[in-house]
């Protein structure tokens, strides 16, 4: 029997995510920080191939709410989801083209990783589910994310980090406004999970 658990990203965890999102520990890999940096700090890091990326994502994961969870199939980390108070996402709050819909203080979903090798195996579901419960868990009133609908359309596999209308419908997100945003030329959408 599989099992599942979703955990946050603690300094305990954090090579596990990394296992997820960057197994090579490549120092110039992203380390889902864009959103949770300003791009001055992006820019500071450099492209050195040190560690420094790595180090400001472990600096993220010792924060009151780290910057995400991983899904665990039978213990090993197979997904990643970038989940936390809109707030706490400078990149994503200073938006002018994914602006709030309203006062609800949301988490927000920005970015989902499927380990790969483990990819079209029921992860996502999973990830998603558990990144919800975890929101909810620590008193979040709602959950959005900001996926894309591909109308039927073959997605540039280089944006599916965003996600796709499908796998939020999926996990019980209704659609309740579009951004001005777009993502491989198709829109972006504003969809909500209340808690």
């Amino acid at each position: 029997m599989t099992t599942w658990e979703t955990h946050p990203v603690t300094p305990r965890r954090f090579d596990d995510f990394a296992d997820v999102i960057n197994p090579n520990r490549r120092g110039t890999h992203c380390w889902c920080l864009s959103h949770r940096l300003q791009q001055s700090q992006i820019t500071e890091l450099g492209g050195t191939g040190d560690d420094a990326r790595a180090c400001a994502a472990r600096k993220l994961a010792r924060r009151k709410h780290p910057m995400g969870v991983v899904t665990y199939r039978d213990q090993t980390p197979v997904g990643w989801c970038s989940i936390g108070p809109r707030t706490d996402i400078p990149r994503l709050e200073a938006s002018k083209l994914i602006r709030p819909v309203d006062d609800v203080a949301v988490w927000s979903i920005i970015c989902v990783v499927v380990r790969s090798g483990h990819r079209r195996q029921g992860v996502t579901e999973k990830l998603i589910s558990g990144a919800v419960d975890y929101a909810a868990s620590r008193g979040a009133p709602a959950v959005e994310a900001y996926p894309v609908d591909p109308g039927g359309k073959r997605m540039d596999l280089t944006m599916a980090f965003v996600g796709t209308r499908a796998m939020f419908d999926q996990a019980g997100f209704a659609v309740i406004g579009q951004t001005d945003a777009v993502a491989s030329k198709m829109p972006r959408l504003i969809m909500r999970r209340t808690l």
